[in-house]
């Protein structure tokens, strides 16, 4: 967009959903560092971390760092049920399964076919 002078102006909008200002001051550091040793500890499973995760959040909203929302909008609510469902990730490999071991190569890539002239 440019005025009448040729001189770009620049639109400014307000940030998306889910952006939110650096905590440079540190007013969080704390409860961050919680839990993340509580995520190393327990090798990136949130889930056990949940109580450090929403009082990290608390401590933005509380100190303008992101918007104030419901924690239940944030998947914290504190009277919803969680189930854990196991993965079930790696059954194939442990019965045996090898990925691309029934794959026939295609003879026109491996060169094996006649020359075709043009």
């Amino acid at each position: 967009m440019t005025d009448a002078f040729g001189a770009s102006r620049v639109q400014i909008r307000p940030p998306e959903r889910g952006v939110f200002p650096l905590d440079h001051d540190g007013e969080c550091k704390d409860n961050m560092g919680r839990y993340l040793a509580c995520l190393k500890e327990n090798h990136n499973d949130a889930f056990p971390c949940r109580v450090l995760s929403k009082a990290y959040l608390q401590c933005r909203m509380d100190r303008d760092l992101m918007a104030k929302e419901e924690m239940s909008k944030l998947g914290l609510d504190d009277n919803q049920t969680y189930v854990r469902v196991e993965a079930n990730e790696g059954t194939k490999e442990t019965s045996g399964f090898v990925a691309g071991l029934g794959v026939r190569p295609s003879s026109k890539w491996l060169g094996n076919g006649p020359a075709k002239s043009h």
